[in-house]
């Protein structure tokens, strides 16, 4: 399980295959390494005040709407928001407070206190919530799940990954509680005083629950129903190859290498237009053509990571037959693609990176900045596809259901096996760590 990969920063230090430890204290108001302090202990520098408010909502305000909602919610929080001894206090009442930056991949450390009957959590990207709450019978919530204890992502849908905290983790009422987040995308792996209570679990959009969570966004402190007390409040936020290997490393079992690294054995297609260093397969610039597994496969799914240049194109070779072209004779071809090209500023949706080329199209605002590696996970079973990119599902549909395609019908498209592949596009997109688990042989 994930424990075995992400449980990695004991007393969140260093992040490659370490334990963490429930005897781990935060009682330092210094940050540990790699940390900044969200909390000065001092005063609230850092945080604005924001209740329970859609982030889209407030990106469509005028600058002026905004900063007179920015400063009601402030006064309102100036009469429920303390400081005493270095512990941020609230009385259960008002406006959340709301740090000032926005975070997308980060560690979060941080401690609370609270009370019987109060109901409480944190925000990640403006989205509510890793619950906290009363988790004894006479707080009056077991009806909704509270005898399972805090760190659950509460808002997921019933019965989702996540929802429900793996085990009771929470301390008695009067002592401090602990909590380790790690959240790379939407996956959200949650520890509550040294105890695993959420698994990598994806994190849903509340406000648009058929949208990927927010890319990024602040973190809040909810208030709700009696005092909770906030110290040691650290974040580190995580880069993209470290995202990569604890992406790789979730519920990670079963995968077989299929590129070597040195060279193309047990591939085919026009491999003399592309070439291998270190590891990394790349498209010969003013080249192209699909290459592809001599395998075939079904069922499966594919993980890799891939760096695009600017104005980069590629694609991944679905099912692929082994001649044609891949967008059509393929059950389909994925795009790779730089997103952010002015090139591209007027493309089909249906073109965009992730997209089931010309039949439907991926969610956008996911990919790294160019230059940088990104980290892509494909699930092919049956008629559907999914695609999660750097720990966010961009594309989850069924190919079935497609009537409608930009120009010519994909006449591959219901394909039940064939190869996979990289369908090269003129330009030096980089691939490396190509990894497929094949579900059809399990």
């Amino acid at each position: 399980m994930q424990a075995r990969y992400a449980l990695a920063l004991a007393c969140a230090f260093s992040l490659i295959s370490a334990v963490p430890s429930s005897s781990c204290s935060l009682d330092a108001a210094e940050p540990p390494a790699g940390f900044t302090a969200l909390f000065n202990g001092e005063n609230m520098e850092g945080w604005h005040a924001m209740g329970h408010f859609d982030p889209r909502k407030l990106a469509a305000m005028s600058d002026e709407d905004r900063a007179a909602k920015r400063a009601k919610d402030w006064e309102e929080a100036q009469a429920h928001w303390t400081v005493e001894n270095g512990e941020l206090v609230n009385d259960g009442h008002g406006a959340y407070l709301t740090t000032d930056k926005d975070f997308g991949d980060i560690e979060l450390l941080l401690e609370y206190k609270t009370v019987a009957k109060a109901d409480s959590g944190i925000y990640l990207r403006g989205t509510p919530q890793v619950q906290i709450w009363d988790y004894t019978e006479a707080g009056g919530k077991w009806n909704i799940g509270a005898d399972k204890g805090s760190g659950g992502l509460w808002n997921n849908s019933k019965g989702a990954a996540g929802k429900d905290p793996l085990v009771l983790a929470d301390k008695p009422f009067g002592e401090w509680n602990t909590f380790r987040i790690i959240q790379v995308g939407e996956r959200t792996t949650v520890y509550l005083n040294g105890q695993l209570v959420v698994d990598a679990a994806r994190m849903e959009n509340y406000w648009d629950r058929q949208s990927p969570l927010f890319a990024a966004g602040p973190i809040q402190l909810q208030t709700h129903g009696g005092e909770i007390r906030w110290r040691n409040i650290f974040v580190r936020e995580i880069e993209s190859d470290e995202a990569a290997k604890l992406l790789a490393g979730y519920h990670g079992e079963g995968f077989q290498t299929v590129c070597n690294g040195k060279d193309f054995s047990g591939w085919a297609g026009p491999t003399e237009n592309y070439e291998i260093s270190d590891g990394v397969v790349r498209c010969k610039p003013g080249k192209g053509g699909t290459i592809y597994t001599e395998k075939e496969y079904s069922d499966f799914v594919a993980r890799f990571q891939f760096k695009l240049p600017p104005g980069g194109n590629n694609g991944l070779a679905i099912r692929y037959p082994g001649e044609g072209d891949t967008a059509y004779k393929g059950m389909c071809e994925l795009q790779v693609l730089d997103n952010t090209a002015d090139r591209y500023a007027k493309l089909d949706p249906r073109q965009y990176h992730g997209s089931a080329y010309g039949m439907v199209a991926a969610h956008r605002g996911f990919l790294r900045p160019v230059g940088e590696w990104n980290f892509q996970e494909v699930t092919v079973q049956g008629s559907k596809i999914k695609v999660e990119l750097n720990g966010t599902v961009i594309l989850d549909t069924d190919l079935a259901t497609v009537t409608e395609f930009m120009g010519k019908p994909v006449t591959g498209k219901d394909r039940t096996s064939g190869h996979f592949g990289f369908a090269g596009h003129s330009s030096p997109v980089e691939f490396r760590d190509i990894q497929i688990r094949d579900l059809a042989a399990e």
